[in-house]
């Protein structure tokens, strides 16, 4: 019996296929408004296909994608690709593992990277193993040089990050992994947010639970996932 051989890449024709299905998710679960966000998938050493600018992310077709190498430069596609696809690129190029990101504006997410507010609290047994932590990267103005350079840092430690004043962005090895990373870490912002300011209470996990949560990565595939703030009393 042959011995299976990993594919590498997805091939363009299923790339393609995901980034409108996700796409459609995305704009169905309000992650993004009006023409917001932006997805794309690796397909090659030196290839990307990603949305176009300026268009829905629940509308687009697949004749509106666009085919980019690593440097930005236009291979195929009669659309713009989006001033935020630097971001991405610069994912790929920081880490060869990543094959997908996906870049929205989940409401809850976004209120916390406008409050500056990390997602790090150990209270959701889930998160600690998929996401660890997720920080807020510096502000950057929107289609600058600079906003590639701020998730840069995190690219190999990490499975995402919040944008300040902005929104949320993840990586993954697979495109729908990436965007589950998005739908994970708005749960676990709703999650935060309700048992903080709603209820006023959070019972969160001890340093012990949180590292044996954490051992549990490897057997999930998960290479990456920041680590949760351990509860004040047992820093001391």
């Amino acid at each position: 019996m042959s011995k299976k051989v990993k594919q590498d890449y997805l091939s363009e024709k299923k790339a393609k296929k995901a980034i409108l299905d996700i796409g459609q998710r995305m704009y169905v679960r309000n992650f993004v408004a009006a023409n917001d966000g932006n997805i794309s998938i690796r397909t090659g050493e030196n290839e990307v296909w990603a949305t176009p600018t300026g268009v829905s992310k629940g509308f687009m077709k697949k004749k509106m994608l666009v085919k980019v190498d690593l440097e930005g430069k236009v291979l195929e596609g009669n659309c713009r690709p989006s001033s935020e696809l630097k971001m991405h690129l610069r994912a790929y190029q920081e880490n060869p593992a990543i094959r997908s990101v996906c870049h929205a504006h989940p409401p809850i997410c976004t209120c916390f990277a406008i409050a500056g507010i990390p997602l790090d609290r150990p209270v959701l047994a889930e998160a600690v193993i998929t996401l660890g932590n997720v920080p807020v990267a510096p502000y950057a103005e929107l289609g600058s040089k600079e906003v590639p350079e701020v998730i840069a840092p995190y690219c190999h430690t990490h499975n995402g990050v919040l944008l300040a004043n902005h929104g949320a962005v993840t990586w993954a090895e697979d495109a729908y992994s990436a965007y589950y990373r998005l739908e994970s870490m708005e749960y676990y912002a709703n999650i935060l947010m309700l048992t903080e300011k709603v209820i006023g209470k959070q019972n969160r996990l001890t340093k012990q639970q949180i590292e044996s949560l954490l051992a549990m990565r490897e057997k999930f595939g998960i290479a990456r996932g920041g680590i949760p703030s351990v509860p004040e009393e047992e820093e001391a």
